[in-house]
Order: C-alpha cells, then structure tokens, then sequence
C-alpha cells in the first residue's frame, strides 16, 4: 500500500494526513474483496523497514494504526472478516499490540475473508526467523525441504498468493512475501494508495484472469 507520502505532497498536507487517507482507503478494498468472492487478502502496513523513518512519522504511523482499529473493528466483525497480523510483534507499543490482539479475537470466528494485516514484517527476516525454528526444533539436514521450511514462516495457514498488487508505480517487491510469491502474478498500478479502490482492485484482477499461469512449465 504505497505512495502516501507522494499523495500528502500532491495534496499539500502532512505525511500523517497522507497515511490517514491510505488508512481510509482499506476499508472500501476489503468490501470489494468480499463482493468478488475473494477469500484472502494480505496487505502490507508496516515493514521491518520503516523504523528507520522519523520518529515523528513512526509515532503517527503507531496512532493511526490503532485508530484505524477502533474505526474499522465493529464493521470488520459485523461483515465476517478475520483479521489476523503477519510479521513481529515485539517493537509495537504494549498499547497498540492489545489493540492488535483485540482486532484478532473479536474476530476470531469470522470466515468471510481473511485479512493478513503484515505489520513490522520483512520477507527476508522472516525467512531468517524460519531457519532459526528449523535449528531451534533439531531438523536434520536430510530433513530440510520446502514443506519444513514453510511450517515454520510467520502464519503457515496463509495461502500463497495469486496476485500481487503494486501501488504508486513503484516496480519491486520491497521484501514483500518473498517465499509465498514465487509464483504470483504482479500488476503494477501508478494509482497512490490512497486513490486506489474498487475499482481499481476489479481492474487489476481482470488483467490477472487474462494471464495463463505455467508455474515454471509450458
């Protein structure tokens, strides 16, 4: 979910209004998601990254994280969703994390879609932290595959994903998922974040379903 920033300058606010109007946008792309029969949805909100912006920024980046809980948690419950968190959990606030782990159980028995939120997530400390658990837990060598490798990622029920959308016009994956997307289509969009919506989501999945998947074969 890029290009916040590049919106507040367009727009002559802040930075923190910018990520406050990406914040907004989430909600109407969650309910498009579900009116289109998707199941799962991942969304990238924080990086491993991104401590290393102002502290200024990161504090408001904190206070709009969990605005955005108490704002979208009764709806979020109300329409069946589940959210569950990828990535650390140990550098937020305590008071965000309850927060977090409210979202998470008040949510708990939805099954409508469900909402990956990735928050102080990397894709290659995660893959780090997967070999970690694999030393940690005695696998042999002889024992190490794709599957043990995979037990042991963040949240193993997460599906892989099909597609990957890209805002902002940025073309990279910015650590983003880097083992569960091997095989995912990418649409690049040059719509910022907080412009992105319905409609832009029904494009970029009309554009993946024109696309023949081969998964390395013919």
């Amino acid at each position: 979910m890029d290009g916040n920033g590049r919106w507040a300058t367009a727009h002559d606010v802040s930075v923190a209004e910018g990520h406050r109007a990406g914040s907004r946008a989430l909600r109407p792309v969650v309910e498009a998601a579900i009116d289109l029969g998707i199941e799962s949805l991942a969304v990238y909100a924080f990086s491993t990254e991104n401590w290393s912006r102002s502290a200024g920024e990161v504090t408001a980046l904190m206070e709009i994280f969990g605005e955005t809980i108490e704002r979208e948690l009764p709806d979020l419950v109300a329409q069946g969703v589940r959210a569950r968190f990828l990535g650390r959990d140990d550098r937020a606030p305590d008071w965000l994390r309850e927060k977090m782990d409210a979202l998470e159980q008040a949510t708990l028995s939805n099954s409508r879609l469900a909402l990956w939120i990735a928050f102080d997530y990397g894709g290659r400390a995660e893959l780090v932290d997967a070999a970690r658990r694999l030393v940690e837990t005695g696998t042999t060598p002889e024992d190490v595959n794709e599957a043990a490798l995979a037990a042991c990622l963040y949240e193993p029920e997460m599906p892989d994903p099909d597609l990957v959308i890209r805002t902002s016009g940025e073309q990279r994956v910015s650590n983003f998922l880097l083992w569960q997307s091997a095989y995912a289509e990418y649409v690049f969009t040059e719509t910022l974040w907080p412009d992105f919506g319905p409609e832009e989501l029904r494009a970029a999945i009309e554009e993946y379903a024109r696309r023949r998947r081969r998964f390395g074969g013919r």
